[in-house]
């Protein structure tokens, strides 16, 4: 017994759609007896009327008008298939998971992702601001998509892809004496109280090594683990740090001054990735989005100073 196909189905639909066989050819991108041939066999397989002649045109019967509810119904559900496809192709749709250390998730990666979210309006995001040593745990037990953290990362199982450094910061209270030097060296914090971020990390050991190195001794008088708190503290004019340059960036109009500092010491981090699937795409979109977005942000910060 033969079979209803797709192609009588859709002469059906456009027939509808249309009102005519002339119409309905046109919107198949077929000849108008390849469309009356499609609804007279459609018609033989269903053993009902579809269409009666009125004039020169054809009309639906009732069982078309009928047939037609589910007919439209079926295509609807293609369509949207269809929008999804395209949508999950575009990168525009789903859902994404980021995991990123505080010197990042306080103000730069959120504006950045909310640029990114809105040229994919269906897009979910969640999005959770960790230090570096969850972050790499929750990538890689597959609790987020992808995690930006300071390197080096410690679970050398998990890919990684590197991004540009930044160059730190010192960031002063207002009116400190040494804001009006434009660029500071170690010999500048001879004797300042410093606020310092916590022993064991890589950030502390960099720092501490070139002021070692140069043989300046601070007055280390804070220690925390996170750069906002260090600058909260630097901006309440209890003394000097050394800091990433996201979060100078974010409090430098509220009570601090930021100088460029030599020798350079780099503020370097990767993206993370879950080593057991392969990486969202969505996710290395976002990724490649904030290595490009790494020169003009350092651009940006050295014209604001």
């Amino acid at each position: 017994m033969a079979r209803i196909n797709s192609r009588q189905v859709e002469a059906f639909r456009a027939m509808m759609l249309t009102g005519s066989v002339t119409e309905a050819a046109k919107l198949m991108a077929v000849t108008q007896p390849a469309v009356s041939r499609l609804l007279r066999d459609f018609q033989a397989l269903l053993k009902t009327e579809l269409f009666e002649r009125r004039g020169t045109g054809l009309m639906p019967t009732a069982a078309a008008t009928a047939l037609y509810t589910e007919v439209e119904r079926s295509f609807v559900g293609l369509e949207r298939i269809t929008a999804a496809a395209e949508e999950i192709r575009g990168r525009r749709t789903g859902s994404l998971r980021i995991a990123a250390l505080p010197a990042l998730s306080n103000g730069y990666l959120p504006r950045l992702t909310g640029h990114f979210l809105k040229e994919r309006p269906n897009l979910n995001l969640a999005f959770f601001g960790v230090i570096s040593p969850i972050v790499v745990d929750w990538v890689l037990n597959n609790q987020c998509d992808v995690g930006f953290a300071e390197v080096p990362i410690v679970h050398s199982g998990l890919p990684s892809l590197r991004l540009p450094a930044l160059a730190r910061v010192a960031v002063l209270p207002t009116g400190h004496r040494l804001a009006e030097k434009e660029v500071l060296e170690p010999g500048d914090f001879e004797g300042e109280t410093f606020i310092s971020l916590s022993a064991g990390s890589a950030s502390r050991h960099l720092v501490d090594q070139i002021f070692h190195r140069h043989d300046v001794r601070r007055v280390l008088r804070v220690e925390t683990a996170l750069s906002e708190i260090m600058c909260g503290m630097v901006s309440s004019g209890l003394g000097v740090a050394i800091c990433d340059p996201f979060t100078a960036e974010e409090f430098s109009t509220r009570g601090i001054v930021v100088r460029r500092f030599l020798p350079r010491i780099d503020f370097e981090f990767s993206a993370v990735l879950p080593a057991q699937r392969s990486a969202s795409p969505v996710a290395l979109d976002l990724v490649e989005t904030v290595r490009k977005s790494l020169a003009e942000f350092e651009n940006e910060a050295a014209l604001s100073r």
